[in-house]
């Protein structure tokens, strides 16, 4: 029997390729989380999904805050779940909380 292999749409974002990233993305969602984070772990499918439907338009990435502090600390992220969401470089919405998936999608859609 073989395992399968599911592949995350969402990328793994470090502290160390922040800003890379940012730079080469006209459109970022960020989400700030943690593994043992609950209602992280209940928005996780909503970021997936919305990495899929919005690919080639929006970056999507996950930041593990517990691994990398320093991006968290320069954005003074004090709860998680939190996304960041960027638009040419700057910062342009932040949602904190497990909100719905319709928040998130209207914060996108207000980029685009």
């Amino acid at each position: 029997m073989t395992k399968k292999v599911i592949m995350m749409p969402a990328e793994k974002v470090t502290d160390a390729t922040f800003d890379e990233v940012i730079k080469k993305n006209r459109i970022v969602l960020l989400d700030f989380w943690a593994t043992w984070c609950g209602p992280c772990r209940m928005i996780a499918p909503i970021i997936e999904e919305l990495a899929e439907k919005y690919k080639g338009k929006v970056f999507v990435g996950k930041i593990d805050t517990d691994s990398n502090p320093k991006t968290p600390q320069k954005f003074n992220i004090m709860a998680i779940p939190t996304l960041l969401l960027f638009k040419d470089g700057k910062l342009a919405d932040q949602i904190t909380g497990a909100v719905p998936k319709g928040d998130i999608e209207r914060a996108i859609q207000k980029l685009l």
